[in-house]
């Protein structure tokens, strides 16, 4: 679907199911805090293909959207478009990328493609990235892709074993035509 140098970013299948499995227990550590219950999905393989194949449903019905990131063959990456509101085109991007791959400007360079393709083909005017003001790779993933900052969300999202945090959003709206690839 998007391509560019080793990278390949497509739509989920069943068939990513290790890759994905391999991507969430090599990176636990850092998944833990803010993909909890893709993580708890994909520990073991069993589960993994489970997840992959319940993804792969979603995506088809537009309940969901699930991006498997690549290199070469290797999923490096996960993006999605979830919290859909197709009465107000609305979905949030959520994403994550091996350890290896921080500090590429990767996951800008996939979340500006996505950003366009979503408002070419799925119909969608507003994005959102809700994240963690010490998530400082995330803060320029969206400030770099056109994002703006709009409100702190009081205790909006609680990571395992840690009481809620307050996270701050970020929105663009297709009508703005900022969006950056």
């Amino acid at each position: 679907m998007i391509q560019f140098n080793q990278y390949s970013v497509s739509k989920v299948s069943k068939e990513d199911a290790l890759g994905i499995h391999l991507l969430m227990t090599n990176n636990s550590d850092r998944f833990i805090r803010f993909f909890p219950k893709t993580l708890e999905a994909n520990t073991i393989l069993d589960t993994a293909k489970e997840f992959a194949a319940k993804k792969e449903i979603e995506f088809n019905s537009k309940e969901e959207f699930l991006f498997v990131v690549k290199e070469k063959h290797t999923c490096i990456g996960l993006v999605y478009i979830k919290e859909l509101d197709w009465k107000k085109k609305q979905g949030e991007f959520a994403y994550c990328l091996d350890k290896e791959h921080n500090g590429k400007d990767l996951m800008t360079k996939i979340v500006g493609s996505l950003t366009k393709y979503a408002f070419k083909n799925l119909g969608l005017e507003v994005f959102q990235i809700i994240v963690h003001k010490d998530n400082l790779a995330s803060v320029k993933v969206a400030e770099n892709t056109g994002f703006k900052w709009q409100t702190t969300l009081p205790k909006k999202f609680a990571p395992p074993n840690e009481p809620p945090l307050d996270m701050e959003l970020y929105e663009l709206e297709k009508s703005n035509d900022n969006y950056h690839v």
